[in-house]
């Protein structure tokens, strides 16, 4: 009998799948009957045979996500009666454990660790949130203890885990749209260009690029910086924004780059990291979270001091001023993003093996 298993978590999705999420679930469809409670892109319809979204809202839409969380398990488990329920996060998980409560039920709970859940009330939002710090480490506590099963994604997750008193029961990375990203080597482009991909955010280092730019520019004249995404902070003078943009377009945007700048202060496992590889791109990254799990300093690319704009120039200057080290780096980062991209197929049959092994 295929188990029946409900995915939990904070990610935002958009009705019709696109390709890639249609690839990946296509994949896990033919070894699990799953559905998915998650959040929705803003205009994108709420429901589907096994999508239920949440609504975004203009304002308070973490806290409303949260407090209705307990609620939307709970139904769910009342309808599709899982025997298993993937669940991203502690603050998500500790939201199932109530619902299970609630709906008496003995689906087994898979806690799946994406990142370190520690930096929720440290490195995102307001200084304020840090007011939270002890409930948020004790919610961390709760899930470990309760969970059934540990899921990390990197070397870094699965350390976290182990230093808070549990043993994860399986590592295996992140989805990355292989299909989307990997394609023939192109040339670095004749400008030398620099490209951040992610939110602009303090735990992104984005500060810290942002600090650094200005020394970089100074040394290289010509250089451009290339800014995707969005967030609370603002690029620096000069540089080229776009807030949003399609896989296709990051895809475009790494061709046009010499490097791939990632200074984060926590990464869970770096996405963006294995998808600059995968077009042949070195990564200067923070040497931080799981960025060192991927890029190996002066191999695949150059790793620098965490929050250290001066530190981070100066890798910038030097991979910007030696195209012969950028090609060399990017040959191997090619190597790198190859070995650790799943296919649909691989990331469907661990989160199977996941689902199989539970007592």
């Amino acid at each position: 009998m295929t188990p029946r298993v409900l995915f939990v978590s904070r990610e935002r999705f958009r009705l019709p799948l696109d390709d890639a999420q249609r690839r990946k679930w296509d994949a896990v469809g033919e070894l699990l009957d799953y559905r998915i409670l998650a959040a929705a892109q803003p205009g994108s319809p709420l429901h589907s045979d096994r999508l239920e979204l949440a609504r975004p809202r203009p304002a308070f839409d973490g806290p409303a996500y949260y407090a209705q969380l307990p609620a939307r398990i709970a139904r769910a488990l009342r309808a599709f009666r899982p025997d298993a329920a993937v669940v991203q996060g502690v603050h998500e998980a500790s939201a199932f454990l109530l619902a299970r409560g609630l709906a008496r039920a003995r689906t087994k709970l898979v806690l799946d660790v994406q990142g370190d859940w520690h930096e929720a009330t440290r490195l995102y939002g307001s200084p304020a949130r840090r007011l939270l710090n002890p409930a948020n480490d004790a919610l961390g506590v709760l899930a470990l203890r309760r969970a059934d099963a540990i899921r990390t994604i990197s070397p870094f997750t699965s350390a976290v885990v182990r230093r808070a008193g549990r043993e994860p029961d399986i590592e295996f990375p992140t989805f990355v749209d292989r299909e989307a990203f990997i394609a023939p080597p192109r040339p670095l482009p004749e400008r030398r260009r620099v490209l951040f991909v992610g939110v602009l955010e303090r735990i992104k280092g984005f500060d810290v690029l942002a600090a650094a730019w200005p020394r970089v520019r100074q040394a290289i004249p010509d250089a451009e910086l290339h800014v995707v995404g969005r967030g609370r902070l603002t690029p620096p003078d000069g540089a080229t924004w776009t807030p949003t943009v399609d896989r296709d377009g990051v895809a475009a945007a790494m061709d046009a780059a010499t490097v791939l700048c990632l200074p984060s202060r926590a990464e869970g496992f770096g996405r963006v990291v294995v998808e600059a590889m995968l077009r042949g791109r070195a990564v200067v990254g923070a040497d931080a979270g799981s960025i060192p799990d991927l890029v190996e300093d002066d191999v695949n690319g150059l790793l620098v001091e965490p929050g250290s704009a001066a530190s981070l120039a100066t890798a910038l200057e030097r991979i910007l001023g030696d195209r012969d080290l950028a090609e060399r780096l990017g040959a191997r980062a090619r190597v790198t993003g190859e070995a650790a991209a799943l296919t649909p197929t691989d990331y469907a049959a661990r989160l199977a093996a996941v689902v199989a092994g539970l007592p």
